[in-house]
């Protein structure tokens, strides 16, 4: 699942609005990995640190990237260090091997002055925002030159610490809810989950 056209309708899926910033995800995730030479993670083959924050656009822009590079919540491969910039580092994890991409300034700053953008301020939900406005940067987007509108850094060496999954797990003597060994806490109970050890 590499093709463009493919990637972006299943990131419309699983987004659920159309607006630029997703696809700027998307398009920035298939830059990295092509920068690194490697394909979408099935499990935890890349990782990604993502720079972004809460309350504003970044959050499309991560679907976008999730989408690309495979990397997931759900898989623990994907970061959110909270700086609020547009910008994430991808990592192959068998070899350290890591790149960072960012949305050049000029871009972001136009994109940030666009109808769309002016509609998101005035309180208008995405999806409801006119395709007339929305269609034409999108497809801008999906078209552009990575170079035009993205900053990729030199491939870099970084650490990678990787985990074994943990796959037991055991009753909270509280709650009774099973819960992962490695989150337990011993009280004079016995071992309980977090939310049962803050009582």
């Amino acid at each position: 699942m590499n093709n463009l056209n493919e990637l972006f309708e299943v990131g419309m899926k699983f987004h659920g609005h159309k607006c630029p910033a997703m696809p700027s995800g998307l398009r920035a995730g298939l830059a990295a990995m092509a920068a690194l030479g490697v394909e979408r993670a099935q499990d935890k083959e890349l990782r990604v640190l993502i720079e972004t924050g809460e309350g504003h656009a970044a959050g499309c822009f991560a679907d976008g990237v999730m989408t690309a590079t495979g990397c997931t919540y759900g898989k623990s491969n994907f970061k959110k260090l909270y700086y609020n910039k547009m910008a994430f580092t991808l990592i192959e994890t068998s070899t350290g091997r890591a790149v960072r991409v960012a949305l050049k300034n000029e871009f972001f700053s136009k994109a940030l002055q666009s109808p769309f953008v002016q509609q998101r301020k005035a309180g208008v939900p995405p999806q409801d925002i006119d395709p007339k406005l929305v269609d034409p940067m999108v497809e801008r987007i999906l078209n552009l030159p990575p170079e035009e509108f993205l900053n990729i850094s030199e491939v870099m060496q970084l650490e990678v610490q990787t985990g074994k999954g943990v796959f037991d797990a055991e009753p909270c003597a509280k709650c009774g809810e099973l819960t992962f060994v490695n989150k337990l806490q011993q009280s004079p109970v016995g071992a309980v989950c977090i939310p049962c050890a803050a009582e």
